[in-house]
């Protein structure tokens, strides 16, 4: 049977959406199939519903660095669309950016809404590509070697060229449930089994629990393991009803991961990180003879929530919230002041795939070639975006990622045809 299109894009999220915009730029005729109502579903919600887009680092190489285990493999996809680029994609559509802390670019109408209308005029506007909604992809029909088009719940379709970019299992709830990942193994693929990257920690200690919603601005978190300090981060965090989160918590859920992996893991928060112990106890000393005639749980509520002055008492075992000031005795303003600096509690796990701003997992990037983002197994073949097994922080990186692959894909993609 004589393929129908030049190219099917499986999945209409940000990699697969620029892919077929880009292919169909080219001149290609292009085949968009996508298992949700609308395209761009998870994208429609992703960094709050403002979408980080991407990261204002401009530099290839600094940017590159924080996908330590995978930048030789991306050396060559940024050289061709970077996040320069990126900018000029989206700026040049009529959509501007912001750059807020951390260099995470937001569009400033801070409607992620927009960024999938940006991407949907621009497969519209190729005049190239046909879009097929509520059709799951089922399975790759291959003959000879090479893939020949691929099975649907909605039919079969034929093609020169398939682009996979059903993405990973972060979120399973928006349509990410991992059956291109399943399909790749069954033709030959070594898929690394996908895990919670990028998501909150948990932790069997009750007085976190009850400081649900509370969150700290400025603290340093420890992640301990048989008493040494394996992991030292500063910023803010949040706690939940399950444990800790926040960009900081989220960033280091990975190496928290792999650490779990090896025995207990401990954490251990610093309210005055800009204080050593010394230092803190000198600054309580003088603190009490100055207010004296103030309770203590006065004084703490001047330094801190209520809420955390009074489980900071309470897991020092101080019943001195309403003692005054100059009756609290040397021993227990040294147990506070231990306390104050080293707040610990047991990390448990993560909180899965349903919590994960993106789970790792995916085809090994051996596997790929990034000059062109083809399988080295079927060259007719483009695996992009959260189909690589490909490490990466919060803060606009992943999104990055899937425009950088699927703007090489379907520039590939639409050669040749």
């Amino acid at each position: 049977m004589k393929p129908s299109y030049d190219v099917i894009v499986i999945g209409g999220g940000p990699s697969g959406m620029m892919a077929a915009g880009r292919a169909g730029e080219l001149g290609a005729r292009v085949f968009l199939i996508e298992k949700n109502d609308r395209l761009g579903k998870k994208l429609s919600i992703t960094g709050g519903r403002r979408c980080n887009i991407t990261n204002a680092e401009f530099d290839n190489r600094i940017f590159l660095d924080h996908f330590p285990e995978a930048k030789h493999f991306l050396f060559s996809p940024f050289s061709k669309h970077n996040v320069e680029n990126t900018f000029e994609f989206f700026e040049g559509r009529g959509l501007p950016l912001m750059i807020e802390d951390r260099k995470r670019a937001f569009p400033q109408s801070e409607r992620a809404e927009d960024v999938c209308c940006v991407l949907e005029t621009y497969i519209e506007e190729s005049g190239n590509v046909d879009v097929k909604l509520d059709a799951a992809f089922v399975s790759f029909i291959v003959r000879d070697k090479k893939i020949v088009g691929v099975k649907t719940s909605n039919g079969t379709f034929l093609a020169s060229k398939v682009i996979l970019a059903t993405g990973g299992l972060a979120a399973p709830e928006t349509g990410s449930t991992g059956e291109g990942l399943s399909a790749l193994e069954e033709i030959g693929h070594t898929v690394a089994k996908p895990d919670a990257n990028l998501v909150p920690l948990k932790t069997n200690a009750p007085w976190v629990h009850e400081l649900s919603g509370l969150s700290i601005d400025e603290m340093t978190i420890r992640y301990l393991q048989e008493n040494k300090t394996k992991l030292k981060l500063r910023g803010r965090l949040l706690f939940t009803h399950f444990g800790i989160s926040g960009p900081l918590v989220i960033n280091s859920a990975y190496q928290v991961k792999q650490l779990l992996k090896k025995g207990p893991v401990t954490a251990s928060i610093d309210l005055f990180p800009d204080h050593d112990l010394k230092q803190l106890d000198q600054f309580f000393i003088k603190l009490f003879e100055t207010e004296k005639q103030k309770l203590v749980k006065t004084i703490l509520k001047e330094l801190m929530q209520k809420k955390l002055g009074e489980t900071v008492l309470e897991i020092a075992d101080l019943p001195i919230a309403d003692t005054l000031a100059n009756a609290v005795t040397k021993d227990e303003r040294k147990r506070l002041v231990h306390t104050l600096k080293d707040l610990s509690f047991p990390i448990t796990g993560t909180m899965g795939l349903d919590w994960s701003i993106v789970a790792d997992g995916g085809v090994i990037p051996t596997e790929v070639d990034f000059k062109t983002m083809t399988s080295r197994l079927y060259p007719n073949l483009y695996l992009i975006g959260d189909t690589l097994n490909i490490n990466r922080p919060s803060g606009g990186f992943s999104l990055q990622l899937c425009w950088t692959t699927g703007w090489v894909a379907g520039t590939h993609a639409s050669q040749s045809n």
